[in-house]
């Protein structure tokens, strides 16, 4: 095996470092599985991943989520201002 050039690791550093942003940024990333299920990235440390019957449904119910959410946000645990749970 050999010694990937100076070029190489300077272009693999900066493959890194955009998906570290990525990470911290925030941003959600969709991808499909291997069994067919759609995968949700970014809202904590572990995928969410749930079929295209699911999804829709818990699409659908999302009017009902924001009410019930809302309602019971005295008891949920919540994110200071900070960013630090």
């Amino acid at each position: 095996m050999t010694e990937p050039t100076y070029e190489e690791l300077k272009a693999r550093l900066a493959t890194l470092e955009k998906q570290a942003d990525k990470k911290r940024s925030g941003t959600l990333e969709f991808r499909v599985g291997e069994k067919g299920g759609v995968s949700v990235y970014g809202l904590g440390r572990f995928p969410v991943t749930l079929y295209y019957e699911q999804w829709n449904r818990l699409l659908d119910a999302s009017p009902d989520l924001k009410n019930f959410l809302e309602e019971n946000k005295s008891k949920l645990k919540l994110k200071d201002s900070s960013g630090q749970d």
